[in-house]
């Protein structure tokens, strides 16, 4: 429960922190860690340091140079602070309110819980940290005495960063697949018959399946990995497509890393993670896509009748766990004051609340298991990743590390192998389980077991690097020497000449449609030709709508008997060129519109899905039916008031409408529509579309005679600073559809006509 206590004063507080601050930094200063950090085009970092702490330290102090208001405010929203200096009624960049955000990080980065990841860590590891935190905090400092970023606002909230601040951004990463779609159910769970609370949510279940919608669409990815057999030289060749949030937390950033005779590798990485999640070495590339296995379960607790705090477990009663969080929070007037709030957890999890749908009354609650919440590995197995020298030594490190916490992985080596793992961090739930725990009243997503029987505890494998998840072998795995590919479905058909299936459906499904991006890959690769860098270039930036094949002829059969009352409509499919690129015109955005409508009716196609053919399933709209011809019609007339209400032109480009945050124009669009160059934009003024997520770091990397040639962009450029040279330099190539070199090589980096070189060092620092 919350309750609203007296002001607090803390300039004694600042003291004693200030005075924690300058010690630690003291004692971290143990040796003379330095950095190199050469920049080339597009001010991309190449970092060389002669050990982990200096690599750490390069990196935090380059990427504070690009983004540090960026992390300094996920760190803020990390550490449950965001209510102390904007207030509980603000927003965060996920459109959350400050408070119910500021209580879930408060329960989930528990100073215990940050301790005890970090001490879990390698010696390696933790010296990454370490030096990155140094490496920003040094950045911070100049930055102060230079002036800060515009986007810093005043500053007053920025602060010096730890390593246990780093930990708190991976534990916000490992939630994002499970507890963190349940911000606001946590925030606004509380016993039945008490008054509403103040940090309580009132997002209802249909919101919150929205939310998981978003999430979903968001942080999407294409893949693919083609062997010997297919491609063009006979070595390995890579496309790594993800589709993340173009700012905030989850937004890349492009950069080398070098320990002379230890690592080298090139690609992209998350804010605060001192590691490389997407990119290439000399013997091997990699890329990620978010999976569609569940990383967690909810229980069904059945309560005790005399106590709905209590929960019967095997027939005995226990009482739920009580954890309390304090949250400062800053008035309207600027003054300070103290939320506390109770979280309430089963031996399962936390205690979670959607109203609506997963309510706690006076018989029933509802606990969620989150399987990556003892997930302390993710940073050990990315490092083992780039240091890898074999595709065998990258899958060896994935199946006894398990640390990877919700995505498939793809990889391809210099002689031309592929190799596809769907070995994520999954609770050990199988069809037996499921056929003897499950609540058959569950729907969508959400995976239910009966938490009254603790028979229906995950099953425990003692080969699995976590109790309570699946262990590798019962996980998918492929090598090829033809292609894998994933564009976020089910292992199922990564090839289809080689189909997975047998897994749990926590794991993998064989029974659901395809996504669009997926059938479009397939299509795209079948055959046997031979397959170039250009090929796999195109796939991505040709920006086709694949779902038009399949349905557009109809549509326009359709207009041929249309009224007058939705001929622009049909006026703008006739002319549309079946793209998202900059120059399409209004046919897209009907489409979108149409589509978006029809969705939600399966029996408007004409052929419907078929588990033995899923490659060519469904498609066609069955315009011939009266019943579809009217949906369609209904559908167009609200398309039509959509345009007329968002003020956009009905002779607009696409390239006028979809729009990165400085007006650059940018291409793609909805991943339903099997647009391969998958962009989530949402309304931003009258006739504007603002990209908020979707095509990030493209990369494509092909292995030659003389080692790895890649090319790529960050799609939406290195700083998320408006006043830096790099805020939109790649946005603009990317708009272009021109794809630059990417450095890799000391003579590829030297020979780069931006290249420029700094050596910092903590001991010069501190004099």
């Amino acid at each position: 429960m919350l309750s609203l206590t007296r002001p607090i004063h803390f300039a004694g507080l600042a003291c004693a922190l200030l005075a924690v601050s300058v010690g630690a930094q003291a004692q971290a200063v143990v040796a003379d860690a330095s950095a190199q950090i050469r920049r080339t085009s597009y001010g991309v970092p190449h970092i060389v340091a002669q050990d982990e702490r200096g690599l750490g330290y390069g990196v935090g102090y380059a990427y504070a140079q690009d983004n540090l208001c960026l992390l300094g405010n996920e760190v803020l929203t990390v550490s449950g602070e965001r209510s102390r200096h904007f207030g509980a009624d603000g927003k965060t960049l996920e459109q959350r309110e400050n408070l119910a955000s500021d209580v879930f990080f408060s329960w989930l980065n528990r100073p215990e819980a940050v301790d005890a990841f970090l001490q879990a860590q390698p010696a390696a590891v933790q010296a990454l940290l370490a030096g990155y935190a140094s490496g920003y905090n040094r950045a911070l400092a100049e930055r102060r005495s230079q002036g800060l970023p515009a986007e810093c606002g005043d500053g007053t909230w920025l602060r010096p960063i730890t390593s246990q601040d780093l930990v708190k951004l991976t534990r916000r990463l490992l939630a994002e697949g499970g507890a963190g779609q349940f911000v606001e159910a946590l925030a606004g769970a509380q016993p039945p018959g008490q008054a509403r609370q103040q940090a309580q949510a009132t997002t209802d279940y249909a919101q919150a399946l929205a939310q998981q919608a978003r999430f979903a669409s968001e942080r999407g990815s294409n893949a693919v990995a083609v062997g010997a057999q297919r491609s063009a030289n006979g070595r390995g060749l890579l496309l790594a497509n993800p589709h993340f949030p173009w700012m905030g937390g989850m937004r890349f950033y492009q950069m080398q890393l070098t320990i002379p005779g230890k690592l080298d590798v090139m690609g992209a990485a998350l804010p605060g993670l001192p590691v490389i999640n997407i990119g290439f070495n000399h013997r091997l590339a990699w890329t990620h896509t978010v999976d569609t296995s569940r990383h967690f379960t909810l229980y069904r607790l059945q309560l005790d009748p005399k106590d709905p705090t209590h929960y019967l477990l095997d027939g005995k009663s226990i009482p739920l766990a009580k954890h309390t969080v304090s949250v400062t929070v800053k008035a309207k007037d600027g003054s300070l004051g103290e939320v506390q709030h109770v979280v309430y957890s089963s031996q399962f999890g936390p205690v979670v609340q959607w109203p609506g749908r997963l309510d706690w009354d006076s018989h029933i609650a509802y606990s969620l298991r989150d399987a990556n919440a003892d997930n302390t590995r993710v940073l050990q197995q990315w490092y083992q990743i780039n240091r890898a020298d074999s595709l065998k030594g990258l899958k060896r490190s994935v199946e006894q590390l398990q640390g990877i916490p919700w995505v498939n992985t793809l990889a391809v080596d210099a002689a031309g192998s592929t190799l596809y793992l769907n070995q994520s961090v999954v609770p050990y739930v199988d069809q037996a389980m499921l056929a003897t725990c499950g609540d058959t009243r569950a729907q969508g997503l959400l995976v239910i077991l009966d938490g009254s029987r603790s028979a229906c505890q995950w099953t425990v494998d003692p080969q699995a690097a976590q109790a309570g998840i699946f262990p590798a072998r019962l996980l998918p795995s492929l090598e090829r020497d033809d292609y894998v590919q994933n564009s976020n479905d089910p292992a199922w058909m990564t090839n289809p000449a080689q189909p997975l299936t047998g897994y749990s459906p926590l794991v993998s499904r064989n029974d659901q449609p395809l996504s669009m991006r997926g059938r479009y890959a397939l299509q795209r690769l079948q055959g046997k030709g031979r397959l170039g860098v250009d090929d796999l270039q195109h796939m991505v930036l040709d920006d086709e709508v694949y779902l038009a094949r399949l349905v557009l002829p109809d549509l326009l059969q359709w207009c041929k008997a249309a009224g007058a009352d939705v001929q622009s409509v049909c006026e703008s499919l006739v002319a549309w060129n079946g793209k998202a690129d900059l120059d399409s015109g209004m046919g897209l955005v009907h489409f979108e519109n149409l589509l978006d409508s029809l969705a939600e009716h399966p029996e408007v196609w004409r052929v419907a899905f078929d588990a033995k053919d899923p490659q060519h399933t469904p498609r066609g709209l069955a315009v011939e039916q009266a019943a579809v011809s009217k949906r369609v019609h209904e559908a167009a007339l609200a398309s039509l008031a959509q345009l007329s209400e968002s003020g956009t032109p009905g002779q607009a480009k696409w390239g006028q409408v979809q729009q990165a945050l400085d007006g650059t124009p940018v291409p793609g669009g909805p991943q339903a529509l099997g647009i391969y160059n998958a962009m989530y934009s949402v309304p931003h003024g009258a006739g504007k579309r603002l990209v908020v997520s979707g095509t990030s770091y493209l990369q494509l990397v092909s292995f030659t005679d003389k080692g790895p040639e890649a090319r790529g962009l960050l799609a939406f450029s290195q700083s998320s600073e408006a006043a830096s040279p790099h805020a939109s330099d790649q946005t603009k190539a990317f708009a272009a559809k021109q794809l630059a070199a990417i450095p890799f090589t000391e003579a590829q980096i030297k020979a780069d006509p931006a290249y420029t070189e700094v050596v910092i060092s903590e001991r010069a620092a501190v004099r």
